[in-house]
């Protein structure tokens, strides 16, 4: 096989990300019916933090309170109280998307395996435990602990270092995210696969080397 590392986004890429589920089941915890509604709203605040965080424009910890800030005057719990109860509530339901363990599997005796994540630490953990996948990844860095967030070339720089500097006409990274993931990839000279979902659109200058819907396809690509 053409590659020797082959990297992982982890949210919608190999892991499911039901939000408004997790955000449902913390809820119930205090009571509260979290509605459709209340999801869009949540979101009309989150998405451009995560904008933000992607730009380092704030950190991490800035952005799992802000996101919360409403909620935990309303509640009269500290907001960093409700970020960590999402997160543990996103562990628990947490399902590897159509494909992920199959892919992973062939791939093992074939590729060294990692996990590039703008996810927080406290999830993508716990998430591994939980999915039965820690032993599949040789590395698992993460945006929080590293200070940088996809698509900075710092964080794919610190990954190589860490897998002992391959030469990157070997290193695949996959990604749902195309700002971040293919991006990121194609910014430090490596191949990327753009895992698209349903109405995801391709941003103008960004060239993912393969684009599939299915992980099952990338299989085909790479002939396991």
């Amino acid at each position: 096989m053409k590659y020797s590392h082959v990297l992982f986004d982890a949210d919608e890429t190999l892991f499911s990300f039901n939000a408004f589920a997790g955000l449902k089941n913390m809820f119930a915890n205090y009571n509260i019916d979290f509605s459709e509604a209340d999801y869009a709203h949540y979101q009309a605040v989150n998405k451009p933090l995560w904008i933000a965080y992607q730009n380092h424009d704030i950190s991490a910890s800035e952005l799992q309170v802000t996101r919360f800030s409403e909620w935990a005057k309303r509640l009269g719990v500290p907001a960093q109280r409700l970020n960590d109860a999402f997160l543990a509530a996103m562990a628990e339901i947490c399902l590897p998307l159509p494909g992920a363990v199959e892919l992973l599997n062939k791939l093992k005796p074939h590729a060294k395996l990692g996990i590039i994540t703008n996810g927080f630490t406290q999830l993508q953990a716990r998430r591994l435990e939980h999915t039965g996948l820690k032993d599949m990844f040789d590395w698992l860095v993460i945006s929080e602990q590293v200070g940088v967030a996809k698509p900075a070339a710092e964080i794919f720089q610190h990954t190589f270092a860490l897998m002992g500097n391959p030469a990157k006409e070997h290193i695949l990274m996959v990604g749902d995210t195309a700002a971040s993931d293919i991006l990121g990839g194609q910014n430090v000279g490596i191949d990327t696969c753009w895992l698209q979902h349903p109405g995801a659109l391709l941003p103008d200058g960004i060239k993912p080397t393969y684009h599939v819907t299915q992980l099952k396809q990338l299989q085909r690509i790479l002939g396991l």
